[in-house]
């Protein structure tokens, strides 16, 4: 519990002192938006790289030499715990945002932080607004910067990590208009570290693991179809190797 009220208590007064901060972005956003999404991206993944090591997580990346260093990306991945973002956002390069639930605009002060680090408030029960966060995404990505989205649209609470709920098709549409590569991306240890025990925080080995990368134009007519499917299969099958390597340790 001692770690559980460290952590909360280190977000609050992260979000409390940087008031000041937050209001001197805005002046300084007008002159230069590009100086404030660097700024605050540094910002977050120090904040972020903090409460990983308090709540005792180490965390193992592979596949990062699949992850172009020339060109914005889509990272698509699989979500079991709200861990996944700190460990997702700290192991990218460059500026990337989140596709997050629209509820998360409501948070004061966070919600500033995740749109300086452009972060997207998708409302998936209003089609129309929903439309239009994807647009917002598909030119964040023309202007140079890569997103993450999580197909499965939440928490995905299942026994097997690898069974995998339904990838939503219109989630991949920002790689399908834009045209970059989706980097799928599956993390395995991120739910032992939080939602198995709620609400102990317990050190953890985190693997994510990043994917070749998929161009969906390049793909087979059947595949074309459904890349949310295609997707959705290939990082299963990633999850699958990550378990049987800790089941043989």
């Amino acid at each position: 519990m001692f770690r559980a009220i460290k952590i909360v208590g280190t977000i609050v007064s992260f979000l409390v002192g940087s008031i000041g901060t937050l209001h001197r972005m805005d002046k300084q956003g007008q002159v230069d938006p590009v100086a404030v999404e660097e700024e605050s991206t540094q910002m977050v993944r120090n904040i972020f790289e903090k409460l990983l090591k308090m709540a005792g997580v180490t965390v193992e990346v592979r596949g990062y030499e699949n992850i172009p260093q020339d060109r914005p990306v889509l990272y698509v991945g699989n979500h079991r715990s709200y861990f996944d973002i700190l460990v997702g956002y700290t192991t990218v390069p460059g500026l990337m945002g989140f596709v997050a639930k629209k509820e998360m605009e409501k948070i004061p002060l966070l919600s500033k932080w995740m749109l300086n680090v452009n972060c997207l408030f998708l409302d998936r029960n209003n089609i129309k607004e929903g439309l239009k966060t994807i647009l917002t995404g598909i030119e964040k990505v023309k202007g140079g910067i890569s997103m993450w989205i999580f197909p499965e649209g939440t928490r995905n609470k299942s026994e097997d990590p690898a069974d995998l709920m339904e990838f939503r098709e219109g989630s991949l549409k920002i790689a399908e208009k834009s045209g970059c590569p989706v980097i799928p991306v599956a993390i395995t240890g991120t739910d032992d570290v939080f939602e198995r025990h709620i609400p102990w925080i317990r050190k953890s080995h985190v693997i994510i693991e990043y994917g070749e990368p998929i161009y969906l134009k390049g793909l087979p007519l059947d595949k074309k179809k459904f890349p949310g499917a295609y997707t959705r299969e290939i990082i299963s099958e990633m999850i699958k190797k990550q378990q049987q390597e800790r089941a043989g340790k």
